[in-house]
């Protein structure tokens, strides 16, 4: 069977086109790496931080963590405080790649897990965020990553088919299970390789440099 031509581009924020890391703010707060580092293996860990991305409110999530560890509270209050700080600028040559499918007249989506609160804010910091034709943010579905529902979210909300769809997402576990619904799920590790894959799709970027 011929392979469907692709329609439709869908692009991860944190790790593709945006720089979050915790670490950006948190290398301010501590002086030491390694207590850094043992604090969000042990306190701010990634499980805790899941919670955000189906919705829960950050803020009232770090009181109750605070109170849990009275005598790191201020570093947990400054998760929801100083939020902002863990976004460190845009990943400038991905950036370069949206531009050009969207002057291709390629329709671009976003699919993110990010926290609801957190949304708008991006939007308003990068101007790439209104070059997307429509969004899936798992904070406001309440549903995240890599449960295939947020992906089942996308394919209905725009009326996608997923053969015709490819993904672009840094975490092995999301590309996973959006290739199991049949999506073209391409694991980003920089704007190179995400370059050759795309023009193997036959989508019109610029050859890798």
């Amino acid at each position: 069977m011929p392979v469907p031509q692709i329609t439709t581009v869908v692009f991860d924020l944190g790790g593709v086109l945006i720089d979050w890391d915790p670490r950006h703010l948190y290398r301010k707060l501590f002086l030491d790496p390694a207590q850094m580092e043992d604090f969000l293996a042990r306190i701010c860990t990634p499980d805790w931080h899941y919670a955000h991305d189906l919705g829960e409110d950050t803020r009232q999530s770090c009181r109750r963590l605070a109170s849990r560890h009275p005598e790191q509270r201020d570093m947990i209050m400054a998760w929801a405080e100083r939020n902002q700080e863990m976004t460190n600028g845009q990943f400038d040559e991905a950036v370069a790649v949206l531009a050009e499918l969207r002057a291709a007249g390629i329709p671009c989506l976003a699919l993110s897990n990010m926290e609801a609160e957190t949304f708008p804010l991006e939007r308003a910091r990068f101007a790439f965020m209104d070059w997307f034709d429509g969004y899936v943010i798992s904070g406001i579905e309440k549903v995240a990553k890599p449960d295939r529902r947020i992906f089942e979210i996308l394919l209905s909300r725009y009326r996608l088919a997923p053969a015709a769809t490819v993904f672009i997402d840094d975490t092995p576990a999301n590309v996973a299970a959006a290739g199991d619904l049949g999506i073209r799920a391409l694991r980003y590790t920089g704007a190179g390789a995400l370059r050759a894959d795309l023009r193997s799709l036959g989508l019109a970027v610029a050859a890798p440099a």
